[in-house]
């Protein structure tokens, strides 16, 4: 059966327009006109999509761009990240225009507060102004948007070279060095039937790209083979992982072949419809997305018929609001359908039961790229590089303390040592491969690889010299986790949470070996018992830090048993100010 462009076809099937009354898209659109979502709004929209007035709500409570009291007409966000954050600088501006953080002025003028990492690590301190990225931010250029703000100068007038984000490719491989031809891939495919294609993908060995490592060719398999008559591919552009940035690249300069290998994907598990979705902090690239979009569909590489092949596959966009949790992929699916991102519980996995409860395959922007290089190059192609357990190329975003952060695409195998010379790494204290949910190693891991048999990444790579505070930046990433839990189940809420306060207390110097040992064994119960990933990897820091660097700990710590949570005699003072007593009987 053939899906004709902007036709409702099968249960499900949503059209261009009708994407356009997505609740997240309708609640942007609100938040853009009123700074905020006004309380008569909600009710409106939830009667006129048709959703319970609870739904709504709680989707504006649980993503972090949206807002019940109105923001400023310049809402500034600071990222918090290691390596995209600087939180002095937005401390200065704060003092220079007399705002809180995370307040609005009372003119409603300005309002300035964090974000996660908005994954733009080679890019120096950056924020995001009015949701568009502002990179390389120094004193100077504080003073200067200090001056813009009070004449009431508006964001669209700033000066446009603020607002340039570069690619930083800094090492090409088997895929970036490769020119691609829109439509080549799909072209190549002529002659090929469906089992043909998906022996390819699954003969190259491909591996999922977000970090996971799950095979590529059998995840399509199950989708493929899972009963029924309507399935989805979803592309996962949610780079919500700290000190990630590789998929913002390919999207800015390589989204024909992510398309591409969208639509093979869609062809050989039997689907007509497919989905990315881009996390809210790159929607500035959502234009220039749906241009690339709509010049497939004139050049009939998206739409019906494609190529007069009689592949029927189409892309729209779903663009989230701030949830590094959405990046798990059955969170991502209930934030597609217009619900909080809330893990699903697994079995049964997205490839049975996943976008309307139909089978769907969610990929990673890399993954989709590289699948649809293989189909136009061979398998045999992609084998060139890697090892035997982890075939072709990866992308690194490299940033932290380095001559040249940017994107690093090496073979699988490379070690970590060899990253750190191409990068312009010296002193070296330690690298945090796969972001805060992955491995902290030290000097005397760097011989080790980067390969899913060794040391596996979805592609973050932060490197900190001993000028940094390793145990402040482990405290850093314990609060983020803490502060992105998405609260679903308790071991997650409560513990990151306990562990965030173990850490700062351990971080101020109040902390004792009791501390430390509580600090383990909350780490252990949060990581085995917690519902999904951001949880089971939510103490990594922590245990890493614990494990590799031991004498961090235990330099902060006081030398005393324990020290109690609460100061009794320090909670009088008060008490003996008001009495104007000071004797030993006044102190406990």
């Amino acid at each position: 059966m053939h899906v004709h462009h902007g036709q409702e076809s099968q249960p499900g099937f949503l059209t261009q327009p009708q994407l356009n009354d997505h609740l997240l898209h309708r609640l942007h659109d609100l938040q853009t006109r009123f700074r905020h979502i006004p309380q008569p709004s909600i009710a409106e929209l939830a009667e006129e999509l048709q959703l319970p007035i609870t739904q709504v709500e709680a989707v504006i409570d649980f993503y972090a761009f949206f807002h019940r009291q109105p923001r400023g007409q310049t809402d500034i966000l600071f990222s918090n990240c290691t390596s995209c954050g600087d939180l002095a600088l937005m401390q200065q501006l704060c003092d220079r225009l007399q705002v809180e953080p995370e307040q609005t002025r009372a003119d409603g003028r300005i309002s300035i507060g964090q974000a996660s990492c908005i994954g733009m690590c080679d890019h120096g301190p950056s924020a995001l102004v009015n949701g568009i990225p502002l990179t390389s931010i120094t004193a100077e250029l504080i003073e200067q948007m200090a001056a813009l703000i009070e004449s009431d100068t508006p964001v669209a007038s700033w000066p446009e070279n603020w607002f340039r984000v570069g690619n930083h490719i800094r090492k090409e491989g088997l895929l970036l060095s490769e020119s691609f031809e829109p439509g080549s891939a799909l072209k190549s495919m002529r002659g090929r039937n469906r089992d043909q294609l998906l022996e390819a993908i699954t003969a190259s060995g491909l591996k999922g790209r977000g970090g996971a490592g799950f095979s590529t060719g059998m995840k399509w398999q199950f989708c493929r083979d899972a009963e029924s008559t309507t399935r989805y591919v979803v592309c996962n552009a949610d780079e919500g992982e700290p000190g990630t940035f590789k998929d913002r690249i390919l999207l800015n300069s390589h989204a024909d072949e992510v398309f591409e290998g969208m639509t093979i994907c869609g062809h050989i598990i039997g689907a007509t419809q497919g989905y990315l979705y881009l996390r809210g902090e790159y929607r500035y690239l959502l234009d220039a997305l749906n241009t690339t979009l709509q010049r497939r569909r004139d050049a009939g590489l998206l739409g019906a018929n494609i190529l007069g092949e009689g592949i029927d596959f189409d892309i729209a966009i779903v663009v989230g609001a701030g949830a590094y949790i959405c990046g798990e992929e059955s969170a991502l699916i209930e934030s597609m359908e217009q619900k909080p991102g809330i893990p699903r519980i697994r079995p049964p996995f997205p490839v049975t039961c996943g976008f309307r409860n139909q089978p769907t395959v969610v990929n990673n922007v890399e993954t989709l790229a590289a699948a649809a290089n293989i189909i136009l190059r061979g398998h045999e192609w992609f084998e060139t590089r890697g090892t035997w357990q982890s075939r072709g190329s990866k992308l690194l975003s490299v940033s932290g303390d380095c001559a040249r952060p940017g994107i690093y695409e090496v073979a699988f195998g490379v070690t970590i040592e060899d990253i750190l010379h191409d990068c312009g790494a010296t002193d070296v204290q330690a690298v945090q491969v796969g972001g805060p949910s992955g491995s902290l190693v030290g000097p005397d891991k760097f011989s080790h690889c980067i390969a899913f048999e060794d040391i596996a990444t979805g592609g973050s790579f932060m490197i900190f010299n001993h000028t940094r505070d390793l145990l402040d930046i482990i405290g850093k990433f314990t609060r983020f986790f803490a502060h992105e839990s998405c609260g679903f189940c308790t071991p997650c809420r409560v513990g990151t949470t306990l562990l965030n306060n173990g850490m700062q207390k351990i971080c101020s110097g109040h902390g004792t070996a009791h501390d430390v040992d509580e600090l383990a064994r909350t780490a252990a119960l949060v990581s085995r018992r917690s519902h999904c990933g951001l949880g089971i990897t939510a103490a990594n820091p922590i245990r890493d830090g614990l494990k590799h660097f031991p004498q961090l700990f235990e330099a902060r710590l006081l030398h005393q048993e324990m020290e109690p949570e609460f100061n009794l005699d320090a909670s009088l003072a008060e008490a003996r100010k008001l009495t104007r007593r000071d004797d030993a009987e006044a102190h406990l």
